[in-house]
């Protein structure tokens, strides 16, 4: 269980460049199959397309929308971001202050704020603000009018530590944030390998037995929960407040029946069931595991478990997957942060939202270990650039995609996996570069070769705005650093995040996605009924 919060949408206008000037193009193709790509929801049927005569079998993709109605509607804060308590350790929380962290994180709202992990376990909550008013105390107003008051005296307390003015020395604060991560990255390598934590002085119920050497069935869970519900609403900040859990991990049969256990006597005091997800031992894993569609999969059947359950005591009880990683232990260096993971977590967003998952909360914002989305020295990392492209882009309106292609036929027993996964979502309507009724489209192109995809029926001839995103450097897939359209992305030297140009494509143009990259696109103008409307 941990602690949340949302903070609210600050979305930066960007100019969008000029349309290309509109070209018909014929449509043409030269055989009739089916591809069905498993990462959609919805009507699957096939596009009709002629066979041609004489001609070789063609790769080309048909590609449809459904713009009447929406298959689902997922949270306004779907991409959501979680701290941990690690931070608090050691003097991390001082960072928090940073101008340049607070622009990443405003980058990425609207969302909500989870603080927990693995060492809330460890940690004790005591209002000190305000002992005497404990059970009436100040309201959430009153700790966000203070906001900046708590950034200057956190300033100070560096200030007065260090017998100098860090806060005004750029140079210096990087060198403590090195200095903090080598510190923070020791003390939790011991920790994991004694499996021995110090107290700053709660892991999920199904894993007390590993920690603490003891078990919580879900029963006795369910009523602690029942238990926190009636001491929080006497309290007037209190009374309100959502309560979220419990926060399940992996959904094998033990897991299964605690959280069976929990919903048969909590179900309905929560206000949404969570779980979490790993999906790599971060200590065996290699680049090419980020590429494996099995692996990619393994989600969308932990997702039908968790939903079966909820369904038979709580049907519609919305729920979140409230803790998501690449990679355990911490990630793995220079593969759980780098280009290649991308595709795990872009699959994860248009996986979750198909199948009717609330919020998907992402561990972590920043953080120690390699699976967070900016770097010890507060710097953006691919998944960062990916998240930010996601919010800027996409809205919470789901759509069925239709498309038709070309497939291998099936052998007896060999499941066929799609490497090429198309999600449809209407773009975002606080994105004033668009008007309502823009589709944006999704695409993860896990094969080694380009693929050309023919926008048909709804979307056909209608200009198209590509956000290409791929590797910068030299290091391909493990490159830190990504690059839209050709162009890397950076933070600007004034410490704002950069404009993201789109590479606008005339109307009509078959879409052409290179090898092993994914990338986003907006249709505009396709007056979808679907996405006229909020």
């Amino acid at each position: 269980m941990g602690v949340l919060c949302a903070f609210p949408e600050a979305m930066p206008s960007s100019n969008s460049r000029p349309p290309a000037c509109l070209a018909p193009v014929a449509l043409f193709l030269a055989l009739l199959v089916h591809l069905s790509l498993s990462s959609q929801v919805g009507d699957r049927r096939p596009l009709p397309v002629d066979r041609a005569p004489g001609l070789k079998e063609k790769t080309l993709i048909l590609l449809d929308v459904s713009t009447k109605n929406p298959v689902r509607t997922v949270n306004e804060n779907f991409l959501s971001l979680q701290l941990d308590p690690s931070i608090i350790h050691d003097g991390w929380l001082d960072f928090l202050s940073s101008k340049r962290l607070v622009t990443l994180a405003r980058g990425l709202s609207p969302a909500f704020l989870r603080f927990g992990g693995k060492r809330t376990d460890f940690l004790q909550f005591q209002n000190l603000r305000n002992p005497a008013k404990s059970r009436g105390g100040p309201g959430p107003d009153y700790y966000l009018k203070n906001y900046e008051d708590d950034i200057v005296r956190s300033d100070v307390a560096l200030d007065k530590q260090k017998g100098c003015k860090i806060a005004q020395h750029p140079d210096v604060m990087l060198e403590l944030q090195r200095e903090k991560a080598a510190q923070m990255h020791l003390v939790l390598l011991k920790e994991q390998f004694s499996n021995t934590y110090s107290n700053l002085i709660l892991t999920e119920p199904n894993n007390y037995r590993t920690m603490h050497g003891r078990a919580v069935n879900g029963s006795q869970l369910g009523k602690d929960y029942i238990q926190l519900k009636s001491l929080l609403q006497p309290i007037r900040i209190y009374s309100r407040a959502s309560l979220y859990g419990p926060n399940i991990g992996r959904p094998r049969k033990n897991v299964i029946a605690l959280l069976d256990g929990f919903m048969k006597v909590a179900g309905s005091t929560v206000d949404a069931v969570t779980w979490q997800h790993c999906y790599i031992d971060g200590r065996v894993v290699k680049v090419m595991d980020f590429l494996k569609t099995r692996l990619l999969d393994t989600l969308s059947d932990q997702i039908r478990k968790i939903q079966k359950v909820v369904n038979t005591y709580t049907p519609g009880k919305k729920i979140w997957l409230e803790g998501v990683v690449t990679t355990s232990a911490g990630g793995a260096n220079n593969l759980s942060d780098s280009y290649a993971a991308g595709f795990l977590w872009l699959n994860t967003l248009g996986m979750l939202a198909n199948q009717g998952i609330d919020v998907v909360i992402r561990h972590s914002f920043f953080d120690h270990g390699y699976n967070h989305l900016v770097d010890q020295n507060f710097n953006p990392l691919p998944d960062y650039w990916l998240s930010l492209l996601y919010k800027r882009l996409i809205g919470p309106k789901v759509l069925a995609v239709h498309v038709a292609g070309l497939q291998r036929k099936p052998r007896p027993g060999r499941v066929i996996r799609d490497k090429l996964r198309i999600y449809a979502h209407c773009t975002n309507h606080h994105n004033h570069n668009y008007v309502r009724g823009s589709i944006t489209l999704f695409i993860i192109n896990l094969h080694r070769s380009r693929k050309k995809i023919k926008l048909a029926g709804t979307l056909r001839d209608k200009l198209v705005h590509q956000y290409l995103l791929q590797p910068y450097g030299q290091e391909g897939l493990k490159s830190k650093s990504v690059q839209l359209n050709g162009q890397p992305l950076v933070m600007v030297d004034d410490g704002t995040l950069p404009e993201l140009k789109p590479r606008p494509l005339r109307a009509g143009r078959t879409l052409v996605i290179p090898p092993v990259t994914m990338g986003f696109y907006v249709v505009k103008n396709v007056n979808a009924l679907a996405c006229r409307y909020r």
